[in-house]
């Protein structure tokens, strides 16, 4: 039978869920404007958002340097928080994990501790503002040392109770091994620090399956290349690992050809757990509703579709089992 045709009212109007969101890729205009007074907007199209398709992922990543550049200081970590949750609002997201990574605004003189407390006390009382409740994921890198993961995750046991909430490894899985992170991994699953982990979308099901057995996470960011392994699609449901889909970024980074090309339906359709993400809004030039609506054009997506993703990714966000409950009355809502 053939899904009701929503508007875009309909689409914006949807609670939604997002867990993968990157801090550093979601500058909008404004925000730059304010911390780089001068930037026009054809400045701010060439400088902040990407190209429609980049050859890999690691060519892609270095659009990110310019927003680094803005985040170096107090305020600027301060004003890119504050300016991600209007977007999140505008968006009808009720929960949200933002990440990042501490090591990445050290140039002008802030210590690790002082960038997760900035941008957790902006969070807190950002949610406070906007009723858009969060949570903080800190992020080592793939070309980091073994030190620097450490740090990374000592950092989320010292924020421990707060905001921060989970240990994530991203950048260019394709480029580096995961050598120099299993014992990063290991000193939070120690611990009982939530974990989840990029993989599975710059290369392909060995990533996944590696990532599994050596990090242990509940989640995987991406990991759409599940699709290419049935015996990984087996495991993914068995050990009930939700995926961070970003189906549009997937695109720009060449994972896949075209958004008909996407394997976020067959996922679903297998029984997988899948959630809805833009993962980098300013680079990819798309917000969530954005995403709704081409999964609803090309798919035939409906709300019920986006439903079960939103509590498939409700069920594995960073959360006490309350605090989810809570939600996921929110989410019903609009049932």
């Amino acid at each position: 039978m053939k899904s009701k045709q929503l508007n875009r009212n309909e689409i914006e109007s949807l609670p939604k869920v997002e867990l993968h969101l990157h801090l550093d890729c979601c500058l909008s205009f404004d925000v730059v404007s304010m911390l780089r007074p001068g930037t026009t907007w054809e400045d701010y199209q060439e400088d902040f958002i990407g190209a429609a398709k980049y050859k890999d992922l690691a060519n892609f990543l270095k659009i990110i340097d310019n927003s680094l550049e803005l985040m170096q200081s107090e305020e600027g970590l301060r004003l890119v928080t504050e300016d991600l949750f209007q977007q999140l609002k505008k968006d009808n997201v009720i929960y949200t994990e933002i990440r990042f990574s501490p090591l990445l605004h050290l140039q002008q003189g802030l210590t690790p501790e002082d960038v997760v407390r900035i941008v957790e006390e902006t969070v807190s009382r950002s949610v406070e503002e906007t009723g858009v409740e969060a949570r903080v994921i800190l992020c080592t890198l793939r070309h980091y040392t073994k030190e620097q993961s450490m740090t990374t995750v000592q950092l989320v046991e010292k924020f421990q109770g707060s905001r921060v909430a989970a240990l994530d490894i991203g950048a260019d899985e394709a480029g580096f091994p995961i050598d120099a992170h299993i014992s990063a991994f290991r000193y939070a699953r120690e611990r009982g620090i939530p974990c989840t982990a990029h993989a599975g979308e710059a290369r392909g099901p060995e990533s996944v399956w590696e990532t599994l057995e050596h990090f242990k996470p509940t989640r995987i960011g991406h990991g759409v290349r599940s699709i290419e392994d049935p015996q990984l699609l087996e495991e993914l449901k068995k050990k009930n690992i939700h995926l961070e889909v970003c189906p549009t970024c997937n695109i720009q980074i060449d994972v896949f050809d075209t958004y008909t090309d996407h394997p976020i339906a067959g996922l679903y359709n297998a029984g997988v757990s899948v959630g809805i993400n833009t993962d980098t809004r300013t680079i990819t030039n798309i917000s969530l509703s954005d995403e709704y609506e081409k999964l609803h054009q090309v798919f035939g997506w409906s709300i019920e579709h986006f439903l079960q993703c939103n509590r498939g990714a409700l069920a594995a966000a960073f959360l006490l089992e309350p605090q989810k409950q809570a939600l996921e009355k929110k989410l019903m809502t609009n049932d």
